[in-house]
């Protein structure tokens, strides 16, 4: 609240023109029920799934919840860009690292950490709600990449899946930015 502003004015809403390139909001409810659709949550591989929140194409980041059913190695990866992920069940940690990822954790990862993702045997499911800007750059042991993900690459799998689970284009569309 400014220290300028009158009482009267504080639930009074903006009624100039808008911004200019200013985006429509987004809105996406009910992220955190267990009793979603499932249908809702894109494979990425056996026993791992995202739910794409935001899809930002036109400033190369995507907002998701990652959702793991299995222990071991996920992935071993370097980031083109900083990412933030907030654990919302479970727990996980790179390998590089001696800290852990567990429910209700934030952690921060900058750009060039290469790291390599392993949820544990105790863990039965992970979630972790993660803002991921850039690409992940898939590496192997010696840093050569391997593979790369990308908003893009996220922006096709959901695509993909939704129209094979007859989803529809309206709540892909909805997520890009």
């Amino acid at each position: 609240m400014s220290p300028t502003a009158a009482p009267d004015q504080l639930a009074t809403p903006y009624a100039g023109p808008p911004l200019p390139g200013v985006v429509e909001d987004l809105v996406v409810p009910g992220v955190l029920d267990d009793e979603i659709d499932e249908r809702l949550w894109v494979p990425q591989a056996p026993g791992v799934h995202f739910r794409p929140l935001l899809l930002n194409v036109t400033q190369g980041y995507w907002v998701n919840i990652l959702r793991v059913r299995r222990s071991g190695i996920l992935s071993r990866h370097r980031h083109a860009g900083p990412v933030h992920a907030i654990t919302l069940a479970g727990r996980w940690h790179y390998l590089e690292h001696d800290w852990w990822a567990e429910t209700n954790s934030y952690a921060f990862e900058p750009p060039g950490d290469i790291h390599t993702l392993e949820v544990p045997e105790d863990c039965e499911e992970m979630r972790t709600l993660f803002h991921v800007s850039g690409a992940y750059i898939y590496v192997d042991t010696d840093g050569n990449p391997v593979g790369v993900e990308d908003v893009f690459s996220k922006l096709e799998a959901t695509r993909r899946h939704y129209a094979s689970q007859d989803l529809g284009t309206d709540i892909v569309e909805g997520m890009i930015r």
